[in-house]
């Protein structure tokens, strides 16, 4: 299936894990989404939707592999940002700061 440059998109936000999105094309929705994969998500929570170009800028994902993955799969989950690195060192040495599972 070829995709135009321009995709009208919907993203998802995760009720589940905080910062984790998913992006999907309007006209396809969520249909493509395997169903192992909506059930770790958790329930969908529409955050936006957006018409996505390649010229257009997204704060964490690069638009190139969003819409890539749009066409290829027919969607593309955006992880949450990983921690920083000496944030981690310092909170496994602090003995006070809760620890996170």
């Amino acid at each position: 299936m070829t995709m135009p440059d321009k995709v009208l998109c919907k993203v998802y936000r995760s009720a589940r894990r905080s910062e984790m999105y998913l992006y999907v094309s309007r006209e396809q929705d969520l249909a493509p989404v395997p169903d192992d994969l909506l059930q770790r998500f958790g329930t969908p929570e529409l955050a936006l939707t957006l018409a996505l170009t390649p010229d257009r800028k997204l704060a964490r994902a690069s638009t190139g592999e969003v819409l890539a993955a749009l066409r290829e799969r027919g969607w593309f989950l955006q992880l949450p940002p990983l921690p920083d690195a000496e944030i981690a060192v310092i909170a496994g040495r602090n003995e006070k700061l809760p620890r996170s599972g």
